[in-house]
């Protein structure tokens, strides 16, 4: 059985491990990753609006893994819509890299169970395998953490470099083109980045329960028993 540090210390990184989990799942469901605000150029354009006159053509949008909307301001009043990433809006976008992203976080949310399940083991008993012990669990954390580390590297990638909010803002505007004054990543982004300092958290956790801290011995007085204390 394992100490009652050692217990502690993974029933602590099954709990984080869990609430990784969830928080992956949270987020992916969540269609706010990023929001910003889109000027309606080709409105602006025609009337050769001013500074003060820009803000009747600055709209809002917002996006997620697989749905969002967005508020065009082209002159006219503002006019909400919403819109789903699949499967007609991937067309237009970068669609391996958007693929890619999901199935990173899913893979994700399976080795955060394997984490779990991992430290869970670990908390209750000493395996007798070396790979289902402390060496497994931090395994699967790396692994877990990794994989959310490269979804939320390529979700900036899409965003910073394949131009997504652009893209995602001017899918099927025939007469109006929009483009970008601000953009922002939002909760759910965070959120991965939790998940992924979570699991490193853990590898913490776990490297901090394999110290074997010294045992303090105290000594014992030896008692000299002589012939005189014999006879009293």
């Amino acid at each position: 059985m394992p100490g009652c540090f050692k217990k502690t210390l993974f029933a602590l990184a099954s709990l984080i491990s869990f609430v990784s989990f969830i928080l992956i799942v949270v987020a992916m469901g969540t269609p706010k990753w990023i929001t910003g605000k889109i000027l309606c150029k080709t409105g602006a354009d025609l009337v050769n609006a001013t500074d003060p006159e820009l803000v009747k053509f600055i709209g809002e949008i917002y996006y997620g893994l697989f749905r969002g909307g967005k508020i065009r301001q082209c002159g006219l009043g503002g006019r909400r819509s919403k819109f789903t990433i699949f499967p007609h809006m991937v067309k237009k976008l970068n669609t391996g890299l958007h693929v890619m992203i999901i199935i990173f976080l899913c893979v994700a949310i399976f080795l955060s169970l394997v984490s779990f399940g991992f430290c869970i083991l670990n908390a209750i008993k000493v395996p007798y395998r070396a790979i289902n012990g402390p060496a497994g669990a931090c395994l699967w954390n790396f692994l877990a953490g990794g994989f959310v580390v490269l979804a939320v590297t390529s979700f900036m990638a899409a965003v910073k470099l394949h131009h997504l909010t652009e893209r995602i803002a001017n899918f099927r505007e025939n007469v109006f083109r929009f483009i970008i004054l601000e953009e922002r990543f939002e909760d759910c982004f965070w959120i991965c980045v939790a998940s992924a300092t979570a699991h490193a958290v853990n590898l913490l956790l776990i490297a901090i329960s394999e110290i074997h801290f010294p045992k303090i011995k105290t000594k014992t007085e030896e008692v000299n028993v002589t012939a005189e204390d014999i006879m009293y």
